[in-house]
């Protein structure tokens, strides 16, 4: 499944040159209208109603958490997306806005003189976030690479990959072997503050809001309003993956037995126990689970909750007992300032959730 995500290399032209004539722009700000909601903007934009998630996680410093506190007269950041919306204010010039060729990592051997760098850890199959496959390794990498060149070390920087992700914080961050690891989302720590994560690491800044969305059978929808509507239910989220949001923010859904929760080995073994009655959704992040629906003929048998279950960030983590930890993250925090200052964050995210969505 984690390799579902490789970038898409070729046809993105041929997918907008038939609406280049219609206009110059792709992407863009749109005010909100009364009677508006974001399934509603993403269907007459984007000709398809699931879109609203990509407009509600690219404006969830405004929005919120909930999807439904638009607000008439706010204003929207759209991102391009296989070439719409088409003709809003501040969009990117059509011909901008055509993904290049995909360009998967191409790792090249390493030497004794990285030893000087500032090296950073992460690993493969972990698409559309991290992947070699993927164009430029994908979303976070990218993310990465540019806040590191923004920042711009004076001893430079080098990116290794280390596919076995359980050897990650321990021993290579613990130990310092290597420096600064990604993509890693961040427990509640106000709430969770004896997490292994919270105890041992520093994280920087966000580099990419993830929404952890509900898949449900369409022929047993329920409604998730609010956390009270989870109590009771069965949500199932594979062996090895996180669960840390089930039981943050006073949640204690798992700990205190107020939900049971379901852990088969595959994400497809989910989506399987919910259409046999034996769990009431699938809960996992949207691009996972819209993958896995697309690679298995589901997307008629399954609707997506339009409430996120949680909203995690991504970071990139340093341990504390690092020499330079507050040092490393005040780099990397400070990197990702500028690209986003400097508008290349944006285009990053955009270029990956054009290749994404294509997908879908």
């Amino acid at each position: 499944m984690k390799n579902f995500f490789k970038a898409a290399a070729i046809g993105f032209a041929g997918l907008f040159v038939a609406q280049q004539a219609a206009a110059e722009t792709c992407g863009g700000y749109y005010k909100v209208q009364p009677g508006d909601s974001l399934s509603l903007i993403a269907d007459r934009l984007y000709k398809d109603a699931g879109k609203w998630s990509t407009i509600h996680s690219q404006n969830i410093d405004s929005i919120g958490p909930k999807p439904n506190a638009i607000r008439v007269g706010m204003k929207l950041q759209l991102a391009c997306l296989n070439g719409l919306p088409l003709g809003l204010p501040g969009g990117k010039e059509f011909t901008s806005a055509i993904p290049v060729a995909a360009a998967p990592v191409k790792v090249t051997p390493g030497n004794a003189s990285v030893r000087q760098k500032i090296n950073l850890l992460t690993g493969d199959d972990y698409a559309p976030f991290t992947s070699k496959a993927s164009h430029n390794g994908g979303l976070i990498t990218e993310v990465m690479q540019a806040a590191m060149e923004k920042a711009s070390p004076k001893e430079g920087f080098a990116i290794h990959w280390v596919n076995d992700w359980g050897s990650h914080f321990d021993p290579l961050l613990s130990n310092a072997l290597l420096d600064v690891g990604f993509p890693w989302y961040r427990p509640d720590c106000d709430t969770m503050p004896d997490s292994y994560r919270c105890v041992n690491f520093l994280f920087s800044e966000p580099m990419f809001e993830t929404l952890m969305l509900l898949f449900v059978d369409k022929n047993r929808p329920f409604v998730f309003e609010s956390d009270a509507d989870i109590v009771g239910k069965t949500l199932c989220r594979p062996n090895g993956y996180l669960t840390f949001d089930l039981d943050g923010s006073g949640r204690r859904w798992v700990v205190d037995q107020k939900i049971t929760l379901k852990s088969p080995h595959t994400v497809k073994d989910c989506f399987d126990m919910v259409l046999a009655g034996e769990a009431d959704a699938v809960a996992i992040n949207e691009f996972t689970g819209r993958s896995v629906m697309k690679e298995n003929g589901y997307e008629t048998k399954f609707e997506v909750l339009p409430q996120p279950l949680s909203i995690l960030p991504i970071h990139a983590v340093v341990h504390k007992t690092h020499p330079r930890a507050e040092e490393m993250m005040e780099l990397v925090s400070k990197g990702l300032e500028g690209i986003r200052n400097d508008g290349s964050y944006q285009a990053i995210i955009e270029d990956h959730l054009s290749r994404i969505w294509a997908e879908f």
